[in-house]
């Protein structure tokens, strides 16, 4: 029942959200602020539960839970080596992205509770169905409240950006429907286990993951396909970037190890050239467009299309070490990404009402803790030792090198990339000059106790798996083996 729980517990929350009223509207507000957070909670600590009882020597998928629906029709929930990490990314950063708009929102918060909860009931689904239809299901069924989410919440150009964000990633899912019916129609089932067992036929196989993979392009995002992600992530709210950037976009990660390398290995094979060379690409377009751009909001999104770009080719490696790199680094940037957004969109932006890089110098003279902890995760950015960021980047490069050398030398350029926009980005906003003392104390004040513990949980998760990596490492080293030696590559 605990898998179980971890998807009713919000769904029973968003109940008492909805059906909770108070004619004092300060306390009706406060109240269901600490309700939302309480839930979310609540699911993380049954997330830590489960992972302590998981057993990682095991190959199979565990707590598994068969629940019937409609007719004939039944699902199954279950966790294995990959999707533990994703619920446990996902349970932790759901408390971070309400209490990152605590103060900012107070209108409609009914809504904006019952929309982050929500959320958190469909990506816990994706992580936990053992069927590539139900799958597919729930991972387009976030659409609708993140489209809310930035339509009601966010900045003043948030409508054009929500439907940025629909039509591109609602668009390129399609091809993947296409996909799954085609299974459906030669297996006659859509169940994980079952369709792993089976040997597609090569050229099925290479269509297939043409439709897979541009639906998982659309949603990491890949060079021309990303334009929705620089516009949702600067008009969303705080919490719909930290999201969109924690989660939304390792749902690809996830995608390509349940989709792609299990059920279409000859075609993950085949194209794995071309994968290299659009992860290439992205990585040096992402990177010059960031050291162009002067919005710290526009410039964290690219940086995250970037780093999107590294553990993506370093999956596609096909080595031990590739597939541990882009998991570990799909979870560092989780980390990074959430509490560089919530300095440049929660500290910065709520104080001085502009996300402009050239407005901002010698921040560090008068918010030297919240410089501090800037500094910390523009380290973990650039991929700095004693970082978790450094151990995946390195992970994945390697498994790229290996694979291919020359592409893990125009692979490495990320990490000269990112070290310079980062560098740049720190320094204009901490340094680069004096300021008018008497007009910015007024206005910017260093971290307050709720924005202080936010960003002291993400530093120091950043940098105690960067230093001990094998809380994460070794209970994927049983996966990886079991998901690469399991797999039939021959081309017979």
């Amino acid at each position: 029942m605990l898998l179980l729980s971890l998807v009713l517990i919000p769904l029973l929350g968003i109940f008492l959200i909805f059906t909770y009223s108070s004619y004092d509207l300060h306390e009706n507000t406060k109240v269901l602020k600490i309700l939302g957070l309480t839930v979310t909670i609540v699911d993380l600590i049954i997330s830590l539960i489960i992972w302590l009882l998981f057993d990682n020597s095991s190959k199979h998928f565990q707590f598994v839970q068969e629940h019937y629906i409609i007719g004939y029709y039944d699902f199954y929930l279950g966790i294995d080596g990959l999707s533990i990490y994703f619920i446990l990314l996902t349970t932790f950063i759901m408390p971070i992205s309400i209490i990152s708009n605590w103060k900012s929102i107070d209108n409609k918060i009914k809504y904006f509770l019952i929309i982050i909860l929500l959320l958190e009931t469909l990506l816990l689904m994706i992580f936990l169905v053992l069927d590539i239809l139900l799958f597919y299901i729930f991972f387009e069924s976030i659409l609708a409240p993140l489209f809310i989410l930035i339509g009601l919440f966010g900045s003043s150009a948030r409508i054009r950006a929500s439907f940025y964000f629909f039509l591109y990633t609602f668009l390129g899912s399609l091809f993947m429907l296409l996909s799954i019916i085609t299974m459906q129609s030669l297996i006659g089932c859509t169940d994980f286990n079952v369709l792993s067992k089976t040997n597609f036929v090569y050229l099925t196989q290479l269509f297939m993951f043409i439709g897979i993979f541009i639906a998982f392009a659309v949603k990491t995002p890949t060079i021309y396909l990303n334009s929705w992600l620089l516009k949702a992530h600067v008009e969303s709210p705080l919490s719909g970037s930290i999201i969109l950037a924690a989660i939304v976009l390792k749902l690809s990660l996830y995608g390509i190890f349940r989709l792609i390398l299990p059920l279409i290995p000859k075609a993950f094979l085949y194209y794995t050239y071309i994968v290299f060379l659009i992860g290439i690409l992205t990585i040096i377009y992402a990177s010059l467009s960031t050291l162009r751009t002067i919005d710290v909001k526009e410039l964290i999104a690219y940086s995250s299309v970037s780093h999107a770009a590294v553990y993506l080719a370093g999956v596609f490696s096909n080595t031990i070490q590739g597939i541990q790199g882009g998991i570990s680094l799909g979870l560092a940037h989780g980390f990074v990404s959430s509490g560089l957004f919530i300095s440049a969109g929660g500290v910065l932006y709520d104080r001085s009402g502009t996300r402009l890089i050239t407005y901002y110098r010698g921040i560090a003279q008068i918010m030297p803790i919240f410089s501090i902890f800037f500094f910390i995760l523009s380290l973990g950015n650039c991929g700095a030792p004693l970082t978790l960021n450094f151990v995946g980047e390195f992970l994945s490069l390697y498994g790229i090198f290996e694979r291919l050398p020359i592409a893990g030398i125009l692979a490495s350029s990320s990490i000269v990339f990112s070290a310079a926009y980062t560098i740049f980005m720190f320094n204009r906003i901490a340094f680069a000059g004096s300021i008018n003392f008497k007009y910015w104390l007024e206005y910017l004040p260093d971290l307050n106790r709720r924005e202080f513990f936010m960003l002291l949980v993400l530093v120091l998760f950043t940098i105690i798996l960067g230093i001990y990596p094998s809380i994460i490492l070794d209970g994927l080293n049983y996966y990886s083996y079991h998901l690469l030696y399991s797999v039939d590559f021959s081309f017979r």
